[in-house]
């Protein structure tokens, strides 16, 4: 039987990438995010293999968006094997002082309260399928270690994740639910094209910095979702080799 993945901020980065490389290993996947066009955009890529995706265009922010999306896996497939917890937004750089609510809300909307809704309905149905349990994957980020000059709220909500990926993988153990996160470093991608024209540092200087491609990414993705269940990588960091975040601060 075919195993079914759900991936989150799938229209693009990231998220495109590792479900079309679950397409190519003959899973079944539902592409999730805010764009339908640029949902049918990542089937298009997955060729042959488009037939097993369903794309369904949902914002994470809205619990009820969550819940529908979920229950169409419910009723189609009737359960869930893994899911990337992926979607997630970064503000513009900013002092604490010159960010105002509305920005604020809504980078912890996306970032944290999205991925918890996701996290919530994909532990209800792997809880409750049988045969029981499954696997989610969080993206974290080098920022759920360490922060960027600017960056408050991104680097808030993904500090938070951390704690989502350590409570939720023990509260998943007598279910069969592996939880883990990845934290991602300086891959190419159109959100880290500023890193590549120069960037600030702490020091208050502006440097470029080596960024790794997308394959990296995607290996280590998949090497975590084909773990068996009784085997969890809990966390793990891969990055540019040459980025400088050993040393940061």
């Amino acid at each position: 039987m075919k195993k079914t993945a759900l991936v989150t901020g799938a229209s693009a980065g990231i998220g495109r990438a590792c479900a079309l490389a679950l397409l190519k290993e003959d899973w079944q996947v539902v592409l999730v995010g805010r764009r339908a066009d640029a949902l049918q955009e990542t089937l298009a890529l997955a060729g042959d293999q488009a037939g097993h995706g369903l794309a369904i265009a949902a914002d994470v922010s809205d619990e009820a968006h969550v819940a529908r999306a979920f229950g169409q896996v419910r009723e189609r497939w009737g359960r869930l094997d893994l899911l990337f917890n992926n979607a997630g937004v970064s503000l513009p750089g900013a002092l604490p002082g010159d960010i105002c609510g509305d920005d604020w809300r809504r980078a912890v909307d996306i970032n944290l309260n999205g991925a918890f809704y996701c996290l919530s309905q994909a532990f209800k149905l792997m809880r409750d399928q049988q045969p029981q349990g499954g696997r989610i994957i969080n993206n974290g980020s080098i920022s759920a270690h360490v922060p960027r000059p600017g960056s408050i709220a991104y680097t808030a909500t993904k500090h938070a994740i951390s704690g989502l990926t350590r409570a939720a993988s023990l509260d998943g153990r007598p279910f069969g639910i592996a939880v883990g996160q990845i934290d991602i470093g300086n891959v190419a991608s159109e959100m880290t094209a500023s890193m590549a024209a120069g960037i600030r540092q702490a020091d208050g200087s502006v440097k470029t910095e080596p960024r790794m491609d997308m394959s990296a990414v995607v290996e280590t993705f998949m090497t975590m979702a084909r773990l068996p269940l009784s085997a969890n990588i809990l966390f793990t960091t891969v990055m540019a080799t040459q980025m400088p975040y050993v040393g940061r601060g």
